[in-house]
């Protein structure tokens, strides 16, 4: 069973349409990457399953068409999107954070919801070393990993990610890499936005590649990775030196 379905989707500002009928898929239990330029609209892809921003189109999460409920009721229904710029409260601690973030099962009346900060702890110990340390003064790292990890709290059926490597060490994005597919692992289902192909596709199933608003190629990420056209565009003349960053990774 597919845990995502997009179908037909159009997306824009104001008269300017960005996305222009796209349509893809990720089965349960897997890893779905979006590549492409800046500009390409991939953030405006996820804002526009998730909820933030107005569209056209069907979205089918878990076999139930969402596209006609707010931002709120998506993340009800298990649609949790960690957006590029994190937005996190950095005035609160690490774990007041992460808390917040268990909207879902509280509303869903899960009385162990919060046995999932553990599981989040697990997932990325330096969290709870820093749990009662105030979120703004965390590196750019730990960041990453409280917003991810607060998503995580509403114990989501898919888990969106845009752009997760951005402004990282590549040791950091290799540890990020791996926690993702450690996710994977778990059953989640991963929509990943990244510009880093080499890093994406290293982790994933099956891959998009967005530009100018429509998608150009599509695929298992395995066959992508070889594919010449992606090759020459997006991964450049440093794919061998790249290419061993990813083998890390996986």
């Amino acid at each position: 069973m597919n845990a995502l379905e997009v179908s037909d989707l159009h997306a824009g500002y104001g008269k300017a349409e960005v996305l222009r009928g796209l349509s893809l898929f990720a089965e349960r239990g897997t890893i779905v990457s979006v590549l492409g330029p800046n500009g390409a609209g991939k953030s405006t892809l996820l804002n526009a399953v998730a909820g933030v921003l107005a569209s056209r189109g069907r979205v089918t999460l878990c076999g139930e068409e969402v596209a006609e409920l707010p931002l709120e009721q998506r993340a009800l229904k298990g649609l949790a999107l960690v957006p590029e710029r994190r937005e996190l409260f950095g005035s609160m601690l690490v774990q007041e954070n992460l808390l917040l973030g268990g909207n879902r099962p509280r509303k869903q009346g899960k009385k162990d919801w919060r046995k999932t900060l553990e599981s989040v702890y697990e997932l990325f110990p330096r969290l709870k070393e820093r749990q009662s340390q105030v979120a703004a003064t965390l590196s750019g790292g730990e960041r990453q990993m409280l917003a991810v990890g607060r998503a995580l709290m509403s114990q989501p059926e898919v888990l969106m990610l845009d752009e997760p490597s951005l402004g990282l060490a590549p040791l950091i994005v290799a540890d990020m890499m791996r926690a993702i597919q450690r996710l994977k692992q778990t059953g989640l289902t991963v929509l990943l936005v990244e510009q880093n192909a080499h890093a994406a596709l290293g982790i994933s199933d099956r891959a998009y590649v967005l530009e100018g608003g429509a998608f150009i190629l599509e695929g298992e990420a395995s066959q992508l990775r070889s594919d010449t056209r992606l090759v020459e565009s997006y991964l450049g003349t440093r794919r061998e030196t790249e290419a061993g960053q990813v083998t890390d990774v996986m």
